[in-house]
C-alpha cells in the first residue's frame, strides 16, 4: 500500500490560537522556510473577522510580502485561505497567491451555530456559491467536514451522516474534502473505521484527514488512516494548534514530523526530506515561545 502522499502544513491553524500577535514579517519568514523545506501545500491564511481571530487580520499583507520574497523563478506553493462567509470569500479571491479556498462545513448543528451562526441549508448554500465562484476564478476549493468523527454535544452522528455530506459535496462538484476530528475525539480504530466506511461513496474526490490528537496517540491515528487508504494528511510542526473545545491542553494538531515518520515507515513518498525540517522546527519553537503567554497547544 505504498505510494505518493500529499502533506498539507497548517501554520494558520497553529498560529490562530496564540495569545500574542505574530508580526507579518515573522509569518512571511516562516512561510518561506516551509517552502525551502519542500512543503508544496500550505494552509497559511484565513479571511475572517479580526474581532474573532485577530491573529489573521494581516492575511492580505502576509501574502503580498510572501509572494514578493520568493526567489525569482520559483514556483509558489499551493496556499489555502480559510473563509467562513461571503465577505471572507471575496477577500480571499481578491488576494494574489491564494490558490485554494477552504471552508469548514460542520455536520454538528450546535458547532455550526456557535461558529458560523448558520443553519445547515444556509451553510450548504454558501458552499455551493463557493464552488461556483472558485471555479469561475480558477481557484481550488477544499471543504473540511467538521466533527466528522463525532461530537461532544450528544447530537446524532454516524458514518451515514458523513456519507450524506460527502455525496452532496461530490454532487455539486467539490473535488477535495478533508475529514476533521475537530475535538480529537476519535481513537485510531475509529479513524480507520470511518475512513473505510465512507471512502467508496466518493470515488474521484481527494479525501483527506485533518486530525487532532494527544501526542502519544498521533502516530497510531496517522497509520490507521493511511492503512484505510488515506493519501492526504494535514499536520502542523511540533503539534502546535488545535481546537480549544477539546477540553484538553494536550490535544492539538497532529505533529507533521510524526506524520512524515509514520508514513515513511510504510514506504510512502511525501516529497519532504526529514533532514530539511530542522531549521523550520527551530522557527516553530521560537514562535511558540515568543507568542504564547503560556505553553499551550491550541
Amino acid at each position: 500500500m505504498t505510494g505518493s502522499v500529499k502533506i498539507i502544513e497548517c501554520p494558520r491553524d497553529a498560529w490562530q490560537g496564540l495569545e500574542k500577535n505574530i508580526p507579518t514579517a515573522r509569518k512571511v519568514e516562516y512561510l518561506l522556510a516551509l517552502t525551502r523545506a519542500g512543503f508544496r501545500h500550505i494552509d497559511a491564511v484565513s479571511f475572517v473577522s479580526p474581532k474573532h481571530v485577530a491573529q489573521m487580520a494581516d492575511s492580505e499583507d502576509v501574502m503580498k510580502h510572501f509572494l514578493a520574497s520568493l526567489p525569482a523563478g520559483a514556483t509558489p506553493p499551493e496556499i489555502i485561505g480559510i473563509v467562513v462567509n461571503e465577505k471572507g470569500m471575496e477577500r480571499a479571491l481578491a488576494t494574489p497567491g491564494v490558490t485554494t479556498l477552504g471552508y469548514p462545513y460542520s455536520i454538528s448543528a450546535y458547532f455550526r451555530r456557535a461558529n458560523a451562526n448558520m443553519t445547515r441549508d444556509e451553510s450548504r448554500k454558501l458552499v455551493a456559491h463557493l464552488r461556483q465562484q472558485t471555479k469561475s476564478a480558477q481557484r481550488g476549493l477544499v471543504v473540511y467536514i467538521s466533527m466528522a468523527f463525532g461530537n461532544p454535544y450528544d447530537e446524532p452522528w454516524g458514518p451515514e451522516i458523513v456519507e450524506d455530506a460527502l455525496i452532496w459535496l461530490k454532487d455539486i462538484g467539490v473535488h477535495n474534502v478533508s475529514l476533521a476530528d475537530t475535538v480529537g475525539k476519535a481513537s485510531a480504530e475509529e479513524v480507520g473505521a470511518l475512513y473505510r466506511a465512507v471512502k467508496d461513496c466518493v470515488a474521484g474526490i481527494e479525501l483527506g484527514v485533518h486530525l487532532h490528537s494527544r501526542p502519544e496517540d498521533a502516530a497510531a491515528k496517522v497509520a490507521a488512516a493511511y492503512e484505510a487508504g488515506c493519501r492526504r494528511f494535514d499536520g502542523a510542526l511540533t503539534g502546535l494548534g488545535g481546537c480549544p473545545f477539546a477540553g484538553d491542553d494536550l490535544v492539538g494538531n497532529i505533529p507533521t514530523e510524526i506524520v512524515l515518520g509514520t508514513l515513511a515507515a510504510r514506504g510512502a513518498q511525501t516529497g519532504i526530506d526529514p533532514a530539511a525540517l530542522e531549521p523550520v522546527i527551530k522557527l516553530t519553537q521560537s514562535i511558540r515561545r515568543e507568542f504564547a503567554t503560556t505553553e499551550m497547544v491550541h
